[in-house]
């Protein structure tokens, strides 16, 4: 396997392998379970066989996916936006919390995030990660067309699709299988390369790995549906979506024969009949979806294309939209409009057009309205609003708002790291860099998987001439990043810097010990891959 694409190389993926399929980058062929309608719970939940267990062990799986994900987090697609990433966590653990199953017998650490990308596509990595793209925020018509999406990718995990793949297959595949991954997803930017990869030695391999088993989708299909009637989501909301995917199918074309391996799902069709079936009986619930979800559909299609036709159909969009006799839709327009204003500089319209957003979601008088909850819309306006305080040009006084601003926002929803995060932004433009180094410390010490912190922590040690200990904290964003010799490199100059304490300076040295010994263990551990 030493010809296959290395890991440098697959760093130049693109997450999508056809313009109207779901992909799941995490399924195979295996066989599946009779009952199609069998409860989703942690006792009868598939037999995974000790193969599956011993080949590629629930901590194996995990480290593959984080592998993949340091290249994703790297890619110019990848949509590093805070509100995006929380709803998506908080959309998908709600779901994954409402079957004790959903876990799976490896007890899946799962992770949302979103690709910009207008394609109607999701995908699964292993370990849990669980992409969804800006093109399938925008096109979902509801929050049960997402859940059902969303649940789908979920089984894949919940059911070890790869790990059941791989069972009879040695550790040493591992990392070309990553590299395969990441290099058919490439296919969508360059169908010729990928044709080319696909004529040569590895062709086989790859069209072998990449062929989702029907099997694996109609389990996924299955699990999902448990998923999303379990926590309370209309299942025909899956079958809606399908069939608008079909239709996208026979508008743009069929996938051309020669392109058929790349192609991750089976027939449209197929799956619509047979998810027709399975929900056939369960019963309707009606829904109500939480304006949050309107605002990030109208988020996602702002930072989805933002050139100057891009953001030209943008505004058309929003303004047919503005037209819909819906409440929830015309906010959706109203702060989509609001960010677009700002991505543009124009923050009195930014203004002026989130007003109307939280005027058009405003109680009309008479009527009984609970107190706010974070399904109201409450985050997104508040941090919008913060994000308009904070643009460039603003005067002090406004910047001194958006501090107040944000640290009542992160009192009262505490759960919102995209609040607590822009406290920590409202600071540093406040020129309050003593409090916000206070803060940010506190919060790395709570949240120390969050490298947007320790970056936020470097820029206002930087601010105060703190240069030692700026690139300290440069150095634990990079080990975050996975990029552990950037981060050692940043320690040396931290050590380097004239204004390190002595106490400083033994903080490095230990650190940069651990650093050198966790280079030296995961080199090890890379030759598990080789």
């Amino acid at each position: 396997m030493k010809s296959a694409p290395s890991p440098a190389s697959a760093r130049r993926w693109r997450p999508a392998l056809t313009a109207v399929t779901l992909c799941t980058a995490a399924a195979f062929a295996f066989a599946a379970p009779a009952d199609p309608l069998q409860k989703l719970d942690s006792t009868r939940l598939p037999t995974l066989g000790d193969t599956a267990r011993q080949d590629l062990s629930p901590v194996l799986e995990r480290k593959l996916g984080e592998m993949i994900m340091r290249d994703v987090r790297r890619d110019a697609a990848y949509l590093d936006d805070a509100p995006i990433i929380e709803y998506l966590n908080n959309f998908g653990s709600a779901l994954v919390a409402a079957v004790p199953g959903a876990r799976g017998e490896t007890n899946a650490d799962f992770s949302f995030f979103a690709m910009r990308d207008a394609n109607l596509n999701a995908f699964a990595l292993p370990g849990g990660f669980i992409a969804a793209h800006t093109g399938l925020l925008v096109a979902a018509q509801n929050e049960s067309e997402l859940a059902g999406v969303m649940s789908h990718e979920i089984g894949h995990v919940t059911q070890r699709h790869i790990a059941r793949s791989l069972g009879q297959q040695k550790q040493d595949m591992l990392l070309p299988l990553a590299a395969m991954i990441l290099a058919a997803l490439a296919a969508k930017s360059s169908p010729d390369a990928a044709m080319g990869v696909l004529m040569g030695g590895q062709g086989l391999a790859i069209q072998r790995q990449l062929n989702f088993g029907r099997d694996a989708e109609r389990e996924a299909d299955r699990v999902g549906i448990q998923i999303m009637a379990a926590g309370g989501y209309d299942t025909t909301g899956m079958v809606g979506f399908f069939k608008r995917l079909q239709s996208a199918t026979r508008l743009s074309g069929e996938i051309p024969a020669h392109l058929a391996h790349l192609s991750s799902h089976p027939l449209t069709a197929e799956r619509i009949t047979d998810m027709q079936a399975r929900i056939r009986e369960i019963p309707k619930k009606p829904r109500v979806d939480n304006v949050d979800f309107q605002l990030i559909r109208a988020r996602a299609r702002v930072l989805q294309d933002e050139t100057v036709s891009g953001r030209r159909d943008t505004r058309i969009a929003f303004e047919t939209q503005l037209k819909e006799q819906h409440r929830q839709l015309q906010a959706g327009a109203q702060y989509g409009l609001a960010l677009l204003a700002l991505r543009q500089g124009n923050v009195s319209d930014a203004q002026g057009w989130l007003d109307k957003a939280r005027a058009t979601m405003k109680p009309k008088e008479g009527v009984f309205s609970g107190a706010s909850n974070a399904g109201d819309g409450a985050v997104l306006f508040t941090g919008l609003e913060i994000d308009i305080k904070l643009a460039p040009g603003q005067p002090a006084a406004q910047v001194e708002q958006a501090v107040q601003l944000a640290d009542a926002a992160r009192q009262r929803y505490p759960l919102s790291r995209a609040l607590a995060h822009q406290y920590g932004d409202a600071l540093i433009a406040a020129g309050k860099y003593e409090d916000a180094t206070r803060y940010l410390r506190e919060q790395t010490q709570l949240y120390r998987e969050e490298p947007k912190l320790h970056d936020m922590l470097a820029k206002a040690y930087a601010k105060q001439g703190k240069i030692g200990l700026q690139h300290m904290a440069l150095a634990e964003s990079y080990v975050m990043a996975g990029a552990l010799p950037a981060a050692v490199a940043q320690l040396e100059l931290a050590r380097k810097a004239g204004d390190v304490s002595f106490y400083d300076q033994a903080v490095i040295d230990a650190r940069e010990r651990a650093l050198k010994a966790q280079q030296k263990a995961e080199k090890e551990d890379m030759k598990e891959f080789e």
